[in-house]
């Protein structure tokens, strides 16, 4: 079978060759028209023909390339802060987000698990469940199993005092994404005004106020003003999100805490 598909797709070949040979000797064959061009024409047409390379150049560039260019374009020297702002600040959000991931625990079956080991009378029991399960709300629960034979007070004091340590460990490196949302504009800010001073400087050694002379200087303003603005919002936007996953795991500990401290009290013997 594969020996008949080689045969089919040479065969195949073959004739799309042998037809469009036949095709071109056809075309070869028919008398040449001369037709008188001027040089202006040729001239015109040529120009057309490369401003529409460069348009078609210009279209295929990826956006990469154009990031790069407005990059090179925006001045190094005062584009790369605001990357090392924007690198830094989604460093520590990605961090924030698979530490708050890891942090999400199902209040719900580790409450029914701990109730039946609490039951049956089994404390031991249901510290090894909180030391199984991952999260800060299985810690804060251990610590009040911990101290639940000091009585219920001491519990309920190991759970608050403990649960302010886990939310401020969830609220960690917070203030450092607070400080690169609020350091980005700032630095496209300190770029627009060094763009202006430049744009002044090129109009006093030019004499003349002229768009030339002042396109460059105003260029490096506005670039630099842009991208420090769109890292800003950037990490504002996933600083928000942060912020709604932590109240949600903030809520969820509270909750279970109440839910946690009812289970010692009907048990309690």
């Amino acid at each position: 079978m594969k020996k008949v598909c080689a045969y089919l797709s040479i065969v195949i070949i073959l004739t799309l060759g042998l037809s469009s040979a036949v095709f071109a000797q056809k075309e070869t064959a028919k008398p040449t028209e001369t037709t008188t061009v001027s040089a202006t024409e040729t001239a015109v047409t040529e120009t057309a023909i490369s401003e529409n390379e460069e348009a078609a150049v210009e279209e295929t560039q990826s956006f990469h390339q154009v990031l790069k260019a407005k990059y090179i374009e925006g001045g190094v020297p005062w584009m790369t802060p605001i990357l090392i702002v924007l690198i830094l600040g989604l460093a520590l959000v990605i961090e924030r987000i698979l530490y708050l991931n890891l942090s999400t625990t199902n209040a719900d079956k580790l409450l029914l698990q701990i109730e039946d080991k609490v039951k049956a009378g089994n404390y031991d029991g249901a510290k090894e469940v909180c030391r199984n399960t991952r999260g800060p709300l299985a810690s804060i629960f251990f610590q009040g199993l911990d101290r639940v034979d000091n009585g219920l007070e001491d519990a309920e004091k190991a759970l608050t005092s403990y649960g302010g340590v886990q939310m401020a460990r969830l609220e960690s490196n917070m203030v450092w994404i607070s400080l690169f949302i609020a350091i980005a504009p700032s630095l496209g800010f300190l770029g627009t005004v060094v763009g202006m001073v430049q744009a002044f400087d090129d109009i006093e050694k030019a004499g003349d106020i002229s768009p030339t002379v002042v396109a460059g200087g105003m260029k490096v303003a506005l670039i630099t003003t842009i991208f420090g603005l769109i890292a800003a919002l950037i990490l504002q936007v996933c600083y928000n999100y942060l912020l709604s996953k932590i109240e949600s795991i903030v809520t969820t500990m509270e909750d279970a805490s109440i839910s946690f401290m009812d289970i010692l009290v009907r048990n309690r013997k």
